[in-house]
């Protein structure tokens, strides 16, 4: 039998999303991969304003809400872009291409290239959703205390 506890602070949630942009074309989708997301109310992985829209929705629940940039993947960062010398790339990307760069704990960086000129290649680094304003589709599949 299905659990039917309601989404509360603290609770652990397991749900399928869908990410949309304003023109309504799919950002990201847990569904393709086949794998939901699985995340604990309050523990900051999610903005306030996202978990409040979650709150009160049950195993079976599906809902559709809009989220501003702050409130969903911030604000682009002016921090988060940096300049990469043009002779570190054995070939000259283009502008809008995705590079991923590794980290010193294993894991990989991706940044987009946002100009390039003589001496260097602009990469910014901030989420590719970072000032957007975008719609998230939740299915709720689990809700456990």
């Amino acid at each position: 039998m299905i659990s039917r506890l309601p989404i509360e602070h603290g609770r652990e949630v397991i749900l399928h999303f869908t990410i949309k942009l304003t023109d309504d074309s799919v950002a990201d989708s847990t569904k393709m991969s086949g794998k939901p997301a699985k995340f604990r109310m309050g523990d900051g992985s999610l903005t306030e304003n996202f978990e409040s829209c979650l709150v009160g929705l049950k195993a079976g629940d599906e809902r559709e809400f809009e989220l501003a940039p702050e409130d969903a993947f911030g604000e682009p960062n002016k921090d988060n872009y940096y300049q990469v010398e043009t002779q570190k790339f054995a070939e000259l990307p283009e502008v809008g291409q995705i590079f991923t760069f590794p980290q010193p704990d294993g894991t990989e960086l991706p940044g987009i290239v946002r100009s390039i000129n003589e001496q260097f290649v602009t990469i910014d680094f901030n989420h590719p959703l970072a000032g957007q304003r975008v719609r998230f589709a939740v299915e709720i599949i689990e809700v456990n205390p």
